[in-house]
């Protein structure tokens, strides 16, 4: 039998206010991202709770204080606020930050804090981001803790949880009204913190956390964000050590969807019906996740095998090429596309990509975010058109098995076929590039379910319209 974790209590009225010590790292567009470090041990210990965050009001909550402290007795435990929440920097116009955004703020965070691995432990949606971490960045990540996760805000046939299509409009103008009310907490807190329905100082805790995270607007528009996010397809990609926990009377159904579709994950299911972490039993959750970080932490400390990774493929091929051959010759065929190989060469590494392969009068480039990709493809679909020439692109993001310098895996052939059914000018992706590029600001039009040669399944693919 497990012995059981009791955490010290807070004396009756104890303020957990503390000494601030905040700090800011600068990601590379120029955004400031507010984190901190508390604690100390031989592990390093990132903690992102929830979809809205105010790292330095966090305190005043006496049990995720606590949480904090024994975490940080644990190892170094590092917090931040993702852009445009709390005291991280707010964008110059109201959007949601992309995924790809909110990747480069952790690992910037990281960074900063000198922590070349970390176990990252996410509090229902902030699992979601961690859960894309660490298939993209397997070597930052030492092991992965999911509380209560879902792959998706929106409810289908397929996932019955999460909010129905026709119940969000109205869910999203009550958001709207209430965001940072005692009403809204109080609601929030029965649904998600039955246990603690009458503590009025969570809920006033709770209302003030909401403002100071950030406006209804904000909160509205991260809100859709979410909803328009699905990681399913993500979620067998993830090869780090994995534990997702739920209780059984709150997402233990969901979270068991997701966990089993992670390769080698463990699911705990512990009593209860409280949704939030800090209400119930927190010991107990406490105890899980600290036994976690202890068995990661004594595995070897040498990196992870990392030629399995996340990935956004981007494959192009030039329109009409055997044709164009034909009219100017070898030579001077072979002299342009030399010129555009190392045009598209360029605009790769300036959105951050690397350039895996010249395929024929095309190319093969690898992203570690979907929307650089998108923006590289569009930017090769204009570029091409000084040089007389007019291209197609496709792009898929899947799990690539890095074989020295080349990629190799199922994602590759996707994105092949994505891109050969592309038209003129079109940058052509797969659903799942579209549904992880949410808050981007990009457009698309559905071109329908297509059957992919040589690949199981069928495919849903769109073309970026602006």
């Amino acid at each position: 039998m497990r012995p059981t974790l009791v955490l010290p209590s807070e004396p009756a009225g104890h303020d957990t206010r503390r000494v601030s010590d905040i700090r800011y790292a600068r990601t590379t567009d120029g955004t400031h991202v507010a984190y901190e470090v508390t604690g100390g041990g031989p592990v390093d210990i990132v903690l992102l709770r929830a979809w809205h965050t105010d790292i330095e009001h966090e305190w005043n909550e006496p049990v995720l204080a606590r949480m904090m402290r024994r975490l940080g007795s644990t190892g170094r435990l590092i917090r931040f606020d993702r852009r445009g929440m709390g005291l991280s920097d707010r964008p110059a116009q109201r959007s949601p930050s992309a995924i790809e955004e909110r990747l480069d703020d952790l690992r910037t965070v990281l960074d900063a804090a000198a922590s070349r691995r970390a176990v990252l432990v996410g509090l229902a949606d902030g699992a979601t981001l961690f859960a894309v971490f660490a298939a993209t960045f397997p070597q930052r990540t030492r092991g992965l803790v999911m509380w209560e996760p879902s792959a998706r805000w929106q409810a289908a046939p397929d996932y019955p949880w999460g909010w129905p299509p026709e119940e969000w409009p109205a869910f999203l103008e009550r958001l709207r009204g209430g965001w940072g009310t005692p009403e809204l907490a109080r609601r929030w807190i029965a649904m998600g913190g039955p246990s603690r329905a009458d503590d009025e100082r969570f809920a006033s805790w709770l209302a003030e956390h909401q403002n100071r995270s950030g406006s209804a607007d904000d909160a509205v528009t991260l809100a859709q964000q979410h909803y328009d996010t699905d990681i399913t397809p993500t979620l067998p990609t993830i090869h780090v050590p994995t534990l997702v926990l739920a209780r059984s009377g709150s997402g233990a159904d969901e979270a068991q969807y997701v966990a089993d579709r992670i390769p080698g994950s463990r699911m705990v299911v512990l009593p209860g019906d409280d949704h939030f972490a800090i209400a119930g039993n927190t010991d107990a959750v406490i105890y899980q996740i600290e036994s976690f970080i202890h068995s990661v932490s004594a595995a070897s400390d040498q990196d992870p095998e990392t030629d399995r990774v996340l990935a956004t493929l981007l494959f192009t091929d030039v329109v009409g090429s055997t044709a164009r051959a034909a009219a100017l010759g070898d030579r001077a065929w072979t002299s342009l596309i030399e010129r555009h190989h190392e045009r598209a060469r360029e605009l790769v590494e300036q959105h951050r990509g690397r350039l895996v392969d010249t395929v024929g009068d095309g190319i093969l480039a690898s992203f570690d975010g979907p929307g650089r990709a998108i923006r590289c493809a569009r930017a090769v679909v204009e570029d091409v058109g000084e040089l007389g020439l007019e291209v197609r692109a496709g792009l898929h993001t899947g799990e690539c098995l890095q074989v020295g310098d080349r990629l190799r895996g199922l994602a590759v052939h996707i994105g092949a076929r994505v891109g050969a059914l592309a038209g003129p000018s079109e940058v052509l992706v797969s659903s799942t590039v579209k549904d992880l590029v949410a808050g981007a600001g990009f457009s698309f039009e559905d071109r329908g379910v297509h059957e992919l040669k040589g690949i199981p399944g069928e495919w849903r693919l769109f073309a970026v319209s602006g």
